[in-house]
């Protein structure tokens, strides 16, 4: 018999691994001695922790290695969950190639301007909400809060009627490119708790779940176009394209002080 020092040497694993094994009934002991405890290994247990240690290396997490090293597991469940690991490292990978693009897009966004970038884009997935929403078509930009608050008071006027609580968030649905300034296509709209039938001006349906490049503007309500910059300059550099319409959703916005609003900036987007 093997103290487990010794047995931990060869492998070069701790002891406290060799315990931690051992409590998960992965590799036990051939002997614990009554009155000292220690454990003691035998030579031939060195070829299971072999397999243990390989296992760990491809991925697998201990429970899936206990799994693995049971007697029932036959050999085409093993290819099933090795195919299984293999699918998940390659995802993985591809997640790290991205992230290693977006790096390199900040790293010559910093080089050109030879300072920390104004904003920060965030890629995320968005889940599907219920909404009410009123959708305007707006002759010229500057016609914009003439068109969409009567929108909004159409939306709230309609929810307080059915008695329908919104959760709070307010947003706006460009259809209409961000470049275009004319006929403008744009949908009012507000998150709502439950479904309930719509009307000829109001429209209750659910907003997809879509994945967004986004930015966060804090400031200035007439700067924030500066934020649409920033995201059509991070998705041209990181290899996406805009797949959808675009969503402003409006945190904070007082129009009592529009020098002091937060405004988020969604644009749906899928990779090239």
């Amino acid at each position: 018999m093997i103290k487990i020092g010794d047995f931990a040497r060869p492998s070069q694993v701790s002891v406290v691994t060799l315990r931690y094994y051992d409590e998960m009934d992965l590799l036990k002991p051939v002997r614990v001695d009554d009155f000292t405890g220690y454990r003691y290994y035998s030579a031939a247990q060195l070829p299971r922790l072999n397999r243990i240690l390989a296992l760990k290396d491809l991925g697998f997490s201990l429970e899936q290695i206990k799994l693995i090293l049971a007697d029932g597991l036959s050999l085409e469940q093993l290819r099933s969950m090795l195919t299984l690991q293999r699918t998940e490292v390659e995802k993985r990978l591809l997640e790290e190639r991205e992230r290693l693009i977006r790096i390199e897009a900040r790293l010559r966004q910093i080089e050109l301007e030879d300072q920390m970038p104004n904003y920060d884009v965030v890629l995320k997935i968005v889940p599907p909400m219920m909404v009410a929403s009123c959708r305007v078509t707006i002759p010229t930009n500057d016609q914009v809060p003439a068109y969409l608050a009567p929108a909004y008071a159409k939306v709230y006027e309609y929810l307080r009627k059915e008695n329908v609580k919104d959760n709070g968030l307010c947003l706006t649905v460009w259809h209409s490119p961000a470049d275009v300034y004319e006929n403008e296509d744009a949908e009012a709209i507000v998150a709502v708790d439950r479904s309930l039938p719509g009307t000829d001006q109001v429209q209750i349906y659910e907003l997809a779940s879509t994945q967004v490049a986004s930015v966060v503007h804090h400031g200035n309500f007439e700067d924030f176009t500066q934020g649409h910059a920033a995201l059509l300059e991070w998705i041209d550099a990181n290899g996406y394209k805009i797949s959808g319409p675009y969503r402003e959703i409006y945190i904070k916005h007082d129009k009592s002080d529009l020098a002091d609003t937060t405004t988020e900036i969604q644009v749906p987007v899928e990779k090239i």
